[in-house]
This record gives C-alpha cells, structure tokens and sequence, in this order.
C-alpha cells in the first residue's frame, strides 16, 4: 500500500531537503495565534478516542464531510463516536490533494505512529490501533503539545473571560510552556451584534466599574488590557469590516453606543462612524502596552442562516468575503500613525488576491523602530494548502522582506494542528530550493539556513517580544 508520508513529502530537490532536514525540522514552535481552549490546557485534558481529537470542534473536516454527502448526524449530530470516524474516514479518502489529507496523514504518522492512509477499508484498524494508544498518560494536551515542540502557545480570549484558567497556567511551574492570552475585543468592534449589550454588562463585571456610555467601556477594555498584560498577553486579536474608515469622535461613537445598547438598528454611517473611533481608541491601548495586532478581514460569516440556526456559529458555514478596501486600510494605518500609536500590525486577508495590495500598503507605514514592524499575514483558513502558501511567500518576498517574516501560526482548536507547522516548514523549503535552483537566490546553504530558521521560529520570539518557558 502507498505511504504519503516520508522523509523528503513535499520536497522536490536536494537544497530543499537540506534545509528542511538541517535546519527547519529541528526548530521549536512559538505558536502566536490558536483557538485552543486554556481549561483543557490547565487540566490537562485526556482524550479517549481520535474522534474528540479530530472531530469535536473541526470545521474544516465537517466542510469536506458535508461536501461527502455525510450526512448531519455523523457529523454534528448524535451518532456515536466510532461511527462518526469511520464517516471521517469515508470522507477523506475522497479529498484528492486536498490539505486535509496531508494533516491527517502527518498526525496518524507523528502521534500514532501510523502509516497506513485512513480509508473506509482501514478505518476500524485505525480505530483500534489509536483507541489502545489513546490509554497511554502520553495523549493529554500537555503531552500532545510538549510532544510537538511547542515553547508558547497564544490563545484567543475575550477581554470579559475571568482568565482563570491562564492565571493557574502560570502558576504551574510543572509546565514548562508558556501559556499566554490574546486580546480580542470582538463584539466591542461590532455593536451591531445581537449580544452586544449583554457582553458589555459581562465587560462591565471583569473590569469592576459601571459602564453606562462608550468612555466607560473603553475604560474597561484598557483595565483588562492591565489584567492580560500581568499574564503575558503580547497581542491583540480582532476583525475588521469597516466598509468605510474615516475620522470620527467620541461623541459620534458614543450615539452609537446608547442605540446599541438599546437594540436599536445601525445604518452604515452609524456603523463605520463607530468602528473608526473605536479602532483609534484599541490602538491606543495596544500600543500602550506593546501589544502586536494581528487584523483579520474579508470573511463572509454564516453564509448558510438555516444551517446557522441549526448548528450555530463556527461550524463550516463561513466563506471567504468581499476585501476590505484599499482606501480603509490605509486610512486606518494612517490615522494610528498620524496620532503616534500605530503599534506592531499583522494583516490578514482571507482573499488571497489582495496579498500583493496589502503588502504594498504596509510597506508605506515600515519605520526603523523593528523590522519588519508590519507583517503580510500567514495564508489564512481556505488559503492554508500549498498554493496559498507558495502565493504568500511570494508576495512577502516581491514586496518586503521575506527573511523577517514571523512564519507559521496553527490558527486550530485540534491539539494534533501542530502538524500545520511542518508542514508549512516543507513547503517554505521547497520554494526557497526552487528559488535557488531557478537562480532567483545565489546564497549559501547555512545562510539561507539562518533565513528557514528565523522564519520558523526565531523572528516570531523577537517580534512579539517574550521569552518562552522553555
């Protein structure tokens, strides 16, 4: 039976694999961006079959499921957990070339040992063999993520969680990765969210003040930022939709924030008036505190209101969207330069086709005081597969400087996504070996070496200015 996986997947020729093999392979992972839950961290969670590693809260697997013809119940519904594998399994022998193909394969081989392509005919041994090694001490998320190499892991929370599960983190000298929140002030973006009002009571509660108007909750949010600061914070994490940037006030997001708070509907002006002030007002704290933005724009979200409604948010229904404009962009990165608080920013559309339009815009705002200061960021959700990549390094390289890149993030809710980062590392060697090979790079090996390195792990402890653990 074919094997897809072996020393040399994805690398075609010999100075690809020797960079792979002499420098990219052996690098930690300094993981800056993941939607892996704290508690299951700080409890050490065990997982007792490959179904709750892999298919509880994966929504790229149920996509591909769905696109199977699987039906709902094996996938979000109530049948139970073997059966939902072997429709797992069902599906992905069907998804040619499809990434998800080479994650599954990359974790069976690097956790499990396992070799043999998951199909509907190998399914129930795979079971088997996963279930008997699943009882072992050694599949835990703290094993899972020692195991993987990984020296610090961000996670995404809300400004209004309690961070009690991070305040036992790092507590626990046990564990020798370091365990750090992000900042994502999401529903304050959008106060057009049903849950807007509601969230900002739960605001008002972690801060410890009253909020009655929009002073107040940008009041709060700067007190969590205090909060997420003691506990290692170093980044901040949001959306951004703004159809239209410009310059607004307080006073014009603070008429927005009373209809919000009463439920009352948005126009466009509303929306954009208040999402320009607020954006201003959450620069401000970033770069007080040194937090590196990481912006996410151009994703269509709950395309499909009856499945939506049926399964919730997160669950696969989302898309990519239309870009956000040239024009709001740089409006935005103007204003936070123009005021001097423009802090350390990673952009990342979910349309590939901008890659080129925003790294020409972040090269208008580079200053001396890091390099880099703005990054390109990495291919993204439907963009994270071999092409996207490629596209992205070649963007990063055409228009900016691709050896201060900060490489890699899992962007995952799966303790096994760590896979995602060979993965990327495979295909960055094999692109700077096609480069060499094409005569677009003239260095030598253990120079080029240093520049796989830097990506992989180092530039990304400097940029975002901590020292892990371990």
């Amino acid at each position: 039976m074919k094997t897809l996986i072996h020393d040399d997947f994805l690398l075609a020729e010999d100075t690809a694999r020797r960079l792979y093999h002499e420098h990219a392979a052996k690098m930690p992972i300094f993981d800056y961006h993941c939607h892996l839950n704290p508690r299951e961290i700080a409890e050490n969670r065990r997982f007792n079959s490959l179904t709750e590693l892999w298919l509880e809260g994966d929504h790229y697997k149920w996509r591909l499921m769905r696109a199977c013809g699987v039906a709902e119940e094996y996938i979000t519904g109530s049948a139970d957990e073997r059966e939902k594998f072997k429709a797992w399994a069902s599906a992905i022998e069907k998804g040619v070339a499809n990434p998800l193909s080479h994650w599954t394969a990359l974790e069976l081989a690097r956790y499990f040992n396992i070799d043999t392509p998951l199909t509907s005919e190998t399914a129930e041994e795979i079971w088997r063999q996963s279930k008997e090694m699943l009882a072992f001490g050694e599949f835990t998320a703290r094993q899972l993520i020692l195991k993987s190499n990984v020296t610090a892991v961000f996670t995404i929370d809300d400004p209004a969680d309690s961070l009690e599960y991070h305040r036992a983190l790092a507590e626990d000298s046990s564990f020798p990765v370091l365990v750090c929140p992000s900042f994502r002030p999401e529903t304050a973006v959008h106060p057009d969210d049903a849950g807007f009002a509601g969230w900002v009571g739960k605001l008002s509660t972690a801060a410890g003040i009253e909020i009655s108007s929009y002073t107040d909750m940008i009041t709060a949010l700067s007190l969590r930022a205090d909060a997420f600061e003691a506990l290692g914070c170093r980044t901040a994490d949001q959306s951004f939709g703004c159809p239209g940037f410009k310059r607004s006030s307080p006073e014009q997001a603070q008429a927005v924030f009373v209809k919000a708070m009463e439920g009352a509907p948005l126009s466009e002006d509303e929306l954009s008036a208040y999402q320009s002030q607020v954006m201003l007002d959450l620069g401000k704290i970033y770069h007080k505190h040194s937090f590196v933005l990481q912006l996410h724009f151009s994703a269509a979200r709950n395309c499909n209101s009856r499945m939506f409604k049926r399964v919730g948010i997160n669950a696969g229904f989302d898309a990519i969207g239309d870009s956000l404009t040239a024009g709001s962009l740089s409006a935005l990165l103007d204003t936070l330069d123009s005021e001097g608080v423009l802090p350390k920013t990673v952009v990342y559309s979910l349309n590939e086709n901008d890659n080129v339009r925003n790294a020409s815009i972040l090269g208008c705002f580079q200053e001396g005081s890091y390099p880099p200061k703005l990054q390109l960021g990495m291919a993204w959700w439907f963009n994270d597969n071999r092409s996207g990549m490629q596209n992205h390094l070649t963007a990063c390289a055409n228009q900016g400087v691709l050896s201060g890149f900060i490489g890699m993030l899992t962007d995952s809710r799966s303790f096994l996504s760590y896979t995602r980062h060979e993965y990327f590392r495979r295909i960055l060697c094999n692109q700077l070996g096609q480069w060499v090979k094409e005569g677009v790079i003239a260095m030598e090996d253990e120079a080029l070496g240093r520049v796989v390195e830097d990506i992989c792990y180092n530039n990304a402890v400097s940029y975002f200015g901590i020292k892990p653990r371990a």
